[in-house]
């Protein structure tokens, strides 16, 4: 049983769903891993959230405890021969926080794609709604996804995008082209809010590269606002291939 790696809280998360060609992703993905598809399309996913209550190895750092993070990733599963069970899971793109020892750690252990921004965020509850924005400063510009929902929490239907989007509990980052590195997020199952409206201000070509510059004008297949939870990050174990 791997051990923990990092404890932590993520919580209102803003989800805006593309689908996407698989030909886009296939240079992205992990050795051993394949592309995870709900009802025979391709996923890609925009999502910010906070991370609150942040532990790594057990030890809070400081300034390092309640922070933003918007991340584009994609949907995976795991095919090595040594899996008994298929593992479903994500990649990601790239991955925006405001906390240098964060993205340090995070790229140095697991081979992640973190960069460090500026960010900012708002949340707003009144009777009927809720109002909540991420915002990253990157190359001088300010990116912006924000979400206007119902304040009314509802379970994921089986069977639905939503829980195909929310319910990876794996994680695959690619090391080279023959080793890929794999550790479990734990959460129990999140609550959604019905989303009303949305507003996605991003320069994709500029944060993600070209090969993402057409969801620059995309829309979302769908857009979530999960409630989120605690999470538990175990430590990784190394996939090598045959």
């Amino acid at each position: 049983m791997a051990k923990q790696f990092l404890s932590a809280e993520w919580n209102n998360l803003v989800m805006a769903n593309y689908i996407i060609e698989p030909a886009v992703l296939k240079p992205y993905l992990p050795a051993n891993t394949e592309l995870d598809t709900f009802n025979g399309n391709t996923y890609i996913s925009l999502i910010g959230f906070m991370f609150e209550k942040t532990r790594l190895l057990g030890y809070s750092i400081p300034f390092h405890i309640n922070f933003e993070e918007v991340n584009l990733r994609f949907y995976v599963r795991c095919n090595s021969a040594d899996n008994e069970d298929c593992k479903r899971g994500v990649t990601f793109i790239k991955e925006f926080v405001p906390k240098t020892a964060i993205s340090f750690i995070a790229n140095t252990v697991y081979n992640e794609k973190y960069k460090r921004c500026a960010m900012k965020h708002f949340f707003t509850k009144k009777e009927n709604e809720i109002n909540l924005g991420y915002h990253w400063k990157y190359k001088n510009k300010w990116h912006r996804l924000e979400a206007t929902a119902a304040t009314e929490a509802l379970p994921i239907q089986s069977g639905s995008e939503e829980e195909f989007i929310a319910e990876h509990y794996w994680g695959y980052s690619k090391y080279n082209e023959h080793t890929t590195y794999e550790y479990a997020v734990q959460h129990p199952t999140w609550q959604m809010y019905k989303v009303n409206s949305y507003v996605i201000d991003c320069d994709f070509k500029t944060l993600y590269g070209d090969d993402f510059a057409f969801l620059q004008n995309a829309k979302p297949n769908t857009v979530f606002l999960a409630a989120g939870s605690a999470i538990t990050v175990l430590q990784k174990r190394v996939i090598l291939s045959n």
